[in-house]
């Protein structure tokens, strides 16, 4: 079964990290990719900060173009990946070990792909 794992964080609380944690982080992040690459399918991206972010949504009759995410969430998804397992619980266990999840306000969140 496909999920994407979406990585999320709380850029207020991001600030708190000293670099040198961040940094040791980072290089765990890297190695969890590389355990985990037989999961992983081609699908998945670090993105850039959300101040980069352009949104298109509805405002009454015609679409509106704005600076910035249009999010009423204090998180931000910093980026995705695809991974392909046998089931939720399998999705589960394998987002348990993502070492982003020890710095605060960081999360992971699992959606099941549509398949037609």
């Amino acid at each position: 079964m496909k999920y994407a794992l979406m990585f999320t964080s709380t850029p207020e609380l991001d600030a708190a990290v000293s670099p040198e944690h961040r940094e040791e982080v980072y290089r765990r992040t890297y190695e969890w990719f590389g355990t985990h690459r037989d999961a992983m399918t081609e699908s998945g991206a670090e993105l850039l900060p959300a101040s980069t972010a352009t949104t298109v949504r509805r405002d009454g009759d015609a679409p509106v173009v704005a600076d910035g995410p249009f999010s009423e969430a204090k998180e931000v998804v910093g980026g995705f990946q695809v991974i392909d397992v046998a089931d939720l619980d399998a999705a589960i266990a394998l987002s348990k070990t993502w070492p982003m999840l020890e710095l605060p306000g960081v999360a992971v969140e699992i959606r099941p792909i549509v398949v037609y």
